[in-house]
């Protein structure tokens, strides 16, 4: 019931910044935790990043630990991924997905809901 539209990727030197979007639309964030995942061609779903609902919780996966900030803004139903010193590692494809319930989780099979990806390509 709930549809998750990822924007902001795109084609980024290395060092360079981009923010991800997520809009949720069909039904409301209520408790929902958020997350972020990416995959590279040939390789599994990674977790990045996650948010339980009160945005006081956010757990970071070790790789993009002090380069990405995950948030959210429940009025608007959008959860942001903010994105510092990419390096061409960091090129996947992103995907934002949501679970029914309020605490962080960071496996994929945790997570209810999933957008359809945006594209991120670190260049160098």
């Amino acid at each position: 019931q709930v549809q998750l539209v990822e924007s902001g990727g795109g084609l980024v030197q290395a060092g360079g910044s981009l923010t991800l979007s997520c809009a949720a639309s069909g039904r409301t964030f209520s408790t929902y935790a958020m997350g972020w995942f990416r995959q590279a061609p040939g390789k599994e779903r990674d977790f990045v990043a996650a948010i339980s609902w009160s945005g006081t919780i956010t757990y970071n996966a070790d790789s993009v630990k002090g380069r990405f900030t995950i948030s959210r803004d429940n009025a608007k139903n959008t959860v942001y991924l903010q994105m510092n010193s990419l390096a061409p590692e960091d090129t996947a494809v992103y995907y934002c997905a949501a679970r029914r319930m309020a605490r962080v989780g960071t496996a994929k099979d945790e997570y209810d809901y999933w957008g359809q990806g945006t594209q991120v390509t670190v260049s160098s």
